[in-house]
């Protein structure tokens, strides 16, 4: 079958790109996705989100290979495998970063398009956020943006702590200024969850020019030559051909190098060791893969207000007769955005996230009681890692190697200290004395720094915003041009979260969502 274009992955890129290429009648537009159907009612319900942890049915399952600076523990790296991707299984924070994170892409791409002034408008486009349109935000796009509508009383008391800690009220992290503590307005829609599958994608489905196959596995990327005329996919057990005009990767930070990879296109030396035949030599794919590392301090509640032992059914019920209370939380409430005496500039190097509920491994560990969890993630990390190939096999999963805490100085170990220590400071506050039980983590014996880093050494995760492996620029190891069109294959482009040069300042769901919008308008254009 022929198309014009052809979309790879329907994450948080790939439905902005289906809804955008297909509003064109005379596109034909093909989108993949290697998950199922965005159906589970768990997706849709944000409180769903801790119940969809062990759900692996619409999670990739990943994990990185052992992590010399973390113990040589391997870290579950959760990926949404569904309509909507991440976007489906997040959780829902509504972030775009500094300003400033984008003049620094324009400097690194060397493409002034890129710069804050240049990426605003695309922001705004994809918005619809019910304060309101401004000067910064947008009102009538297709992804919904709201406050809260409910909120659990101990968000309320870390707010509070945090502000009599010397941390500025902020009710907008996506306005003039990204720091201090809030709120965070979320990516729901009168209190459902609003992924790019439900924003994007259902506007277009009923359109006779898209198609949408979902369980397809794109095995590689057909070449002629130096052009990109199609990919093969597993569908139904069966190998499918389509040809298009335009191939578009949208995998992410994980699938998208290694679709590459499988395709012929990468480093020479790393395909031969698979039995790959090099089609293009491109050394940067798979490398200068970035992730906010993220240390959990834990604290016991003396009152049972937290989300640790609701009343599932009732909980429930309000959520499916009202679409309001705990059901609408997505559970990550609370913020802050913090400038410690390490960032290297202006920018702050530290973001918070509160949870009314004791979280561990990533709720996978369930703890008796009642409890609060303060996620502190280093926004900046120096540290790289890389993607790469474990065989030749579509289906066999990609080697992670995130190479966490590998930066040469102890920059990114320090700041993570630094996180730690901000997170106690705002719990002993006065505003949590009535809540206050005894610490879980990082417990009462743990009190220096070098007690401190052994810690996070034992017990820092992820916080799921991988970036970078298919990073755009216009040197050796770009991937990717400022166009997002692949360095030496024609007719090729890469369009995801893979392509940031350098993480930004927050959550990336936005930010992946912001770069579709530009794409899709340079496609058009070309």
């Amino acid at each position: 079958m022929k198309y014009d274009y052809v979309i790879v992955g329907a994450g948080s890129a790939g439905c902005v790109l289906a809804n955008r290429l297909s509003a064109n009648p005379n596109h034909r537009v093909l989108l993949l996705e290697a998950g199922g159907r965005d159906w589970h009612p768990f997706i849709h319900m944000p409180a769903g989100i801790a119940k969809m942890v062990n759900r692996k049915g619409i999670n990739w399952d990943y994990y990185t290979e052992p992590e010399p600076g973390l113990d040589n523990r391997r870290l579950w790296w959760p990926r949404g495998k569904v309509l909507g991707g991440s976007s489906s299984i997040n959780a829902m924070c509504y972030i775009r970063g500094d300003a400033r994170d984008y003049d620094e892409w324009a400097r690194l791409t060397g493409d002034e398009r890129w710069n804050w002034a240049g990426v605003l408008p695309y922001f705004k486009r994809s918005e619809a956020n019910t304060r309101g349109a401004s000067e910064l935000h947008g009102a009538d796009g297709p992804l919904a943006v709201q406050d809260l509508k409910y909120h659990n009383a101990l968000t309320q008391a870390f707010v509070d702590a945090a502000q009599s800690c010397g941390h500025v009220a902020n009710p907008d992290f996506n306005g003039e200024q990204q720091r201090g503590v809030g709120f965070y307005q979320v990516t729901q829609k009168n209190g459902a969850r609003c992924s790019t599958a439900a924003s994007y994608l259902r506007a277009a489905r009923g359109r006779a020019n898209l198609t949408v196959r979902t369980r397809a596995v794109t095995q590689h990327v057909l070449l002629d030559g130096h052009r990109a005329v199609g990919v093969d996919y597993r569908h139904n057990g069966r190998l499918t051909r389509a040809e298009g005009r335009e191939v578009i990767l949208c995998g992410g930070a994980i699938n998208s190098p290694q679709l590459l990879m499988l395709s012929g296109i990468g480093p020479s030396d790393h395909l031969r060791e698979h039995g790959i035949r090099t089609m293009h030599d491109l050394p940067g794919v798979g490398a200068n893969l970035q992730d906010h590392l993220d240390i959990c301090t834990l604290q016991r509640c003396t009152q049972p207000v937290s989300y640790d032992r609701l009343n599932e059914v009732s909980v429930a019920l309000e959520y499916l007769l009202r679409h309001d209370g705990p059901g609408t939380s997505n559970i990550a409430e609370g913020g802050a955005f913090v400038r410690t005496q390490r960032a290297p500039d202006e920018r702050c190097d530290v973001q918070l996230h509160f949870i009314p509920a004791l979280l561990d491994d990533h709720g996978r560990h369930r703890l008796p009681g009642y409890g609060y969890t303060l996620h502190a993630c280093n926004l900046r990390p120096r540290s790289r890692g890389a993607i790469r190939l474990k065989s030749a096999d579509p289906v066999a999963k990609a080697e992670i190697r995130a190479n966490y805490l590998s930066d040469g100085d102890g920059h990114d170990l320090a700041t993570m200290i630094e996180g730690a220590k901000l997170s106690r400071e705002i719990f002993a506050a006065t505003a949590f004395d009535a809540y206050r039980g005894a610490e879980i983590f990082p417990g009462t014996q743990t009190r220096s720094d070098a007690d401190l880093a052994a810690f996070i050494r034992h017990k820092a995760e992820t916080v799921y915003h991988p970036v970078g492996s298919c990073r755009m620029g216009n040197d050796d190891q770009a991937v990717v041009d400022s166009q997002l069109r692949v360095h030496g294959v024609a007719g090729l482009r890469v369009v995801d979260a893979s392509v940031m040069p350098c993480l930004p300042g927050g959550n990336t769901n936005a930010p992946t969502i912001m770069i579709a919008e530009r794409a899709a308008d340079m496609i058009a254009a070309a």
